[in-house]
């Protein structure tokens, strides 16, 4: 297992202030004992056994919370009480469920029982004493493994903390504080737009705040402004009705997997942009955009190293530019068989699985017509379904492409950089750590912001707290220490910000 090193903040951890730091390290308990539940959304018991046990954690600090029905998986919505009506209302989301597990693939008993471990002199994790978490002194680079160490169940913790911290400061919210915790989001949300439609009263508020995904690589504190969405499809290309003989057919069947090669790459041009006329029509960056962009500190050299390619695509001016276009990605593909299996045959059939990336400038039904058109000047007959025998009689080239549909979950939004929601939170982190922080215009990934936004009409931003080498979605994943304690004082400084639209 290689986990590279994740920086302190600006080569130092900030000072915390002693009732933040002993609130974080209080919660370590409690993120241990909800690490321990199962989460995997396929598996509806426990994600009802989370949902309460969250319930429980919120009532205790003086939530008022509902659980909201959703097919036996219920999502959470949690309201601290109100101090003054007129103080705007800031929804947090968060997510309790986690990704499917293969506990062979990790490095401990089990995903579900957290390990506290650290680097030995050989750089290597080694397992500690998980009471070690729990005493008075705790490094902040030691780490805790366990599914959804980071993603997302540590984010909650934080914010759960954040509130112990106020109240040992004498101190309540700055604003209206509401939460919702989604069920499903590792399976895309697919519920979360209806529940949310259903709840719309409840769910109320003027702004929102997405507590998900990691911070820039840096480490240092980030806000993120939108995410791309996410449309997925099936090209086919046919050949011979059935897979035949290369030598009896060879030189006088078309060969799909030879049609689908040459298709997909005229797709895009040697250096990576996509081809399909008008694909990336519609995005406009302007200067202030750009100049966000090229502040972010990212290190392209290092980026190319760990992916291990000498160049990137020149899609965009950088990393950061290149993720405000949509993209188009072969995500597999597959005609005939390879390795010991492989026979000498014309395959009868190839498949290409593809992804594309949209932003808020492209809706996914204007890149799939886009993408269909392109098909078909290529010279391709599509068919819906199997091609007929009449269709095979006429039609020397025949595909077929189809998409899934859309949801709001996986749709592409963002916020404007000098909205007042981002105004507000720029501020709150500038004042904690003394420096602006990073800000990323559109990530290239995608969340269910969509939805949310889509149901409630609020505008958005993602506030990522935890290390980005937290092996997130994959095994071994984990939280590092200083990253909690610091998540924990940037939530302090949120809601202790007064709201002011005002840079």
């Amino acid at each position: 297992m290689t986990i590279l090193s994740t920086p302190s903040l600006y080569a130092a951890e900030p000072q915390i202030a002693p009732q933040v730091q002993n609130a974080a390290q209080a919660s370590f308990k409690e993120w241990a004992e909800v690490l321990a539940i199962p989460n995997d959304s396929a598996v509806a018991a426990d994600i009802q056994r989370n949902a309460a046990w969250f319930e429980q954690v919120f009532q205790r600090r003086g939530f008022h919370t509902r659980q909201l029905a959703n097919n036996g998986k219920p999502l959470l919505f949690a309201e601290f009480p109100k101090s003054d009506p007129g103080l705007p209302t800031v929804l947090f989301y968060g997510h309790m469920d986690g990704q499917p597990v293969n506990p062979s693939e990790w490095q401990q008993k089990s995903p579900w029982v957290p390990v506290l471990k650290q680097r030995n002199a050989a750089g290597q994790w080694e397992a500690m004493p998980l009471d070690k978490l729990f005493a008075k002194d705790v490094n902040p680079e030691w780490r805790l493994f366990a599914r959804a160490s980071a993603d997302d169940k540590a984010p909650i913790m934080m914010l759960l903390a954040a509130i112990d911290a106020l109240k040992a400061g004498g101190k309540t919210p700055a604003i209206n504080l509401k939460v919702i915790l989604d069920a499903e989001e590792e399976k895309g949300s697919p519920s979360l737009g209806a529940v949310v439609k259903r709840n719309q009263d409840l769910l109320k508020s003027d702004m929102l705040v997405v507590l998900d995904g990691p911070m820039h690589p840096s480490n240092q504190p980030t806000l993120v402004f939108g995410n791309r969405g996410i449309v997925v499809g099936t090209l086919k290309v046919y050949g011979p009705k059935q897979d035949s003989h290369s030598g009896h057919y060879g030189n006088y069947a078309a060969n799909p997997a030879q049609l689908m090669a040459r298709l997909l790459a005229s797709m895009k041009d040697d250096e990576g942009r996509v081809t399909v006329p008008g694909y990336y029509d519609g995005v406009k960056l302007d200067a202030d955009s750009l100049r966000v962009m090229r502040a972010v500190p990212d290190d392209e050299a290092a980026l190319r190293q760990r992916l291990g390619i000498a160049v990137a695509d020149k899609v965009g001016q950088n990393y950061q530019e290149a993720m405000q276009y949509p993209s188009l990605n072969v995500r597999g593909m597959q005609s005939g068989d390879v390795g010991e299996k492989a026979r000498t045959v014309v395959p009868a059939l190839a498949v290409a699985e593809l992804d594309l990336r949209t932003v808020p400038e492209t809706e996914p039904a204007a890149l799939v017509a886009l993408l269909k058109g392109f098909v078909e000047k290529q010279g391709f007959h599509l068919v819906n379904g199997e091609p007929s025998d009449a269709d095979r009689a006429r039609y020397p080239k025949l595909a077929s492409l189809t998409f899934e549909s859309a949801s709001a979950s996986s749709s592409a939004v963002r916020t404007d950089l000098n909205a007042p929601i981002g105004n507000w939170l720029r501020r709150s982190l500038t004042k904690t750590y003394g420096k602006e922080p990073v800000q990323i215009r559109m990530m290239g990934g995608t969340v269910p912001t969509g939805a949310l936004v889509d149901a409630l009409k609020v505008p958005f931003v993602i506030v990522p707290l935890v290390n980005a080498d937290n092996n997130q979605h994959s095994a071994n994943e984990n939280m590092r220490l200083g990253n909690y304690i610091n998540g924990v004082n940037t939530l302090v400084g949120i809601l202790s910000e007064p709201f002011s639209s005002k840079p």
